[in-house]
């Protein structure tokens, strides 16, 4: 078979690649229209769609021209719908030119504020007490041609009102309930004052003793108030003046000793030596706490025995006290006993009078509350009445609103129920993506075919052989038929000029089983140009050199 040296594909041109895809984007786009616009036809009516012209889109890339449908959907309802949707739409035309007319009215009845206390406004009574008002109405009616009734309504909210005049408001609504009625009650007796006062103390020899006063107050806590924490500081100060200039004496002889031994910082033995000293050092500190705390807890216990001492003394005299009092709390006893005696005979009666004035007072205010909730529900129905008629006012004011709100709302007409139709849609062909996926295919068969004409060549100019070049002076390839074995033909390698050069798969006499060349043969390469052979040692060899001039620059690519 033939090698040729294959050509790179020749890449898609980007613009071509976009007018293919819009193209099919429209065509697709065209198409899901015909398929979504569906003709539907109900027991209501029918709703169709029909193509009533097209409209121009000119692509911008390549100027190519598309022309797009344009769609009209057409509702249609059955006759007997379009004779009902006609019916109703007469009787929405009545409904609403009654609720204009009735609105016309409420002009009246809205030209003035709604006054609980005056009743709604009456045109014709407004009219009739004021005989110049009606002059006036007469007048303009007969030359603008305005109703009596609104020239009422206006000149009492221009004028009437900020001339005082009331004549002309009807049905007022009842007063509210009178709060006097629940002020002027009697006031209740919420307290009764007998004539005789109830004892509640009563007289004795004398005061009874809670408490006695021993010779001085017991101590509770000794010492002074830290707890002689600075005479234990001075202590521990003391000591430490001492023991730091002999710690660090110790130290400055341990640093050269160590250093007359030739132990530096840094060695094994000179970090144990420290630590020995560290310990002892800490010892000696920790003693002097211990001394300073040994001093602390002496003059704690000297503090403890000076207290317990006046303490005892304390007790002694409490002990004392404490006799005294309860001989005369004995006495006090006794005078109290008879005392109250007394105050509780005293009290009997006393009870006996607030009983009878206990009695009067709840007669009295029984009858309060009596007048109290007769009143109250005489204020009760009062206000109940004005709400009613404050409730019946604002109905009046708000019913032919409602009724207006009625008309106006009317029947609705019913339109046909289309169903939502589930389309199917044409998914868009990705021209591009087919455009730049065949590049990559192609692309990666020139690749394949590069890479096998590469192995090829790269047998034929050096992978494929022995090198020698002693006697030449230039790379040659061993490359005689008559030093292989097991040769299998594998293809033919054209030139430029057209020459063919047969290309075998082989192994040298000499090489292990395993191994395999490709290349030609130094007698057929000799075919082609003589000057390419050279002989060494009697065994033909293919100058390299020379195999450039037989291919071409189409080898070395």
């Amino acid at each position: 078979m033939g090698l040729w040296k294959p050509d790179p594909p020749e890449p898609p041109n980007p613009m071509a690649t976009a007018a293919a895809q819009t193209g099919t984007n429209v065509s697709t786009a065209v198409a899901n229209s015909y398929l979504g616009n569906v003709n539907q036809v109900t027991p209501q009516g029918n709703l169709t769609n029909d193509v009533t012209g097209t409209y121009t889109f000119t692509d911008p890339t390549n100027g190519q021209t598309y022309n797009i449908p344009r769609w009209t959907q057409t509702q249609s309802l059955t006759p007997q719908g379009q004779q009902a949707f006609n019916n109703q739409q007469n009787a929405q035309v009545n409904l609403s030119g009654m609720a204009n007319q009735q609105s016309g009215a409420l002009s009246n009845l809205f030209a003035t504020p709604f006054n609980a206390n005056q009743g709604a406004f009456n045109s014709q009574a407004y009219l009739q007490s004021n005989p110049d008002v009606m002059a006036a109405a007469i007048d303009e009616q007969r030359r603008l041609g305005t109703t009596l009734n609104d020239f009422a309504a206006r000149h009492y909210r221009e004028y009437g009102q900020g001339e005082g005049r009331t004549s002309g408001f009807t049905n007022p609504a009842p007063a509210a309930g009178d709060i006097n009625l629940l002020n002027w009650l009697p006031n209740p007796n919420m307290q009764i004052n007998p004539t005789t006062a109830e004892q509640f103390g009563y007289g004795s020899g004398g005061a009874i003793q809670y408490g006695f006063d021993p010779s001085g107050a017991i101590r509770q806590s000794y010492g002074n108030q830290d707890n002689f924490e600075a005479e234990r500081a001075r202590v521990e100060q003391g000591l430490m003046q001492r023991l730091n200039p002999q710690l660090q004496l110790e130290q400055q002889r341990l640093r050269q000793q160590l250093a007359d031994q030739g132990i530096n910082a840094g060695q094994q033995a000179f970090s144990n030596a420290y630590d020995v000293y560290n310990r002892q050092a800490n010892d000696a500190r920790l003693a002097v706490i211990g001394q300073g705390g040994v001093e602390q807890q002496r003059l704690n216990q000297m503090a403890q025995a000076q207290a317990t001492f006046e303490n005892m003394a304390q007790a002694q005299g409490f002990s004392q006290a404490q006799a005294r009092a309860m001989f005369n709390n004995q006495a006090q006893q006794q005078a109290e006993a008879q005392a109250a005696a007394r105050g509780a005979f005293y009290n009997q009666a006393a009870q006996d009078q607030f009983a009878q004035e206990q009695a009067r007072a709840q007669f009295g205010n029984t009858a309060i509350a009596q007048l109290m909730n007769m009143r109250n529900t005489q204020f009760n129905a009062q206000n109940l009445l004005r709400n009613q008629a404050l409730t019946e006012g604002y109905q009046q004011r708000a019913q032919p609103l409602n009724e207006i709100s009625a008309l106006l709302s009317g029947s609705q007409v019913q339109q046909p129920n289309f169903r939502n139709i589930a389309t199917n849609q044409i998914p868009t062909t990705d021209v591009a993506g087919l455009i730049n996926q065949n590049f990559a295919q192609q692309n990666d068969i020139y690749k394949t075919g590069l890479s096998s004409w590469n192995d090829v060549m790269g047998g034929i100019l050096g992978a494929g052989g022995r090198l020698g070049g002693a006697a030449l002076g230039n790379p040659a390839l061993m490359s005689d038929r008559n030093v292989k074995e097991n040769i299998d033909p594998l293809g033919t390698v054209f030139s430029d000029k057209g020459d063919k050069l047969p290309i075998y798969q082989y192994s040298y006499k000499d090489d292990p089983a395993s191994t395999r060349h490709v290349g030609p043969m130094a007698q057929d390469v000799e075919k082609v140009d003589p000057d390419a052979v050279r002989e060494i040692g009697g065994v033909k060899h293919i100058d390299l050199n020379r195999m450039g001039s037989i291919f071409g620059r189409g080898i070395h690519a």
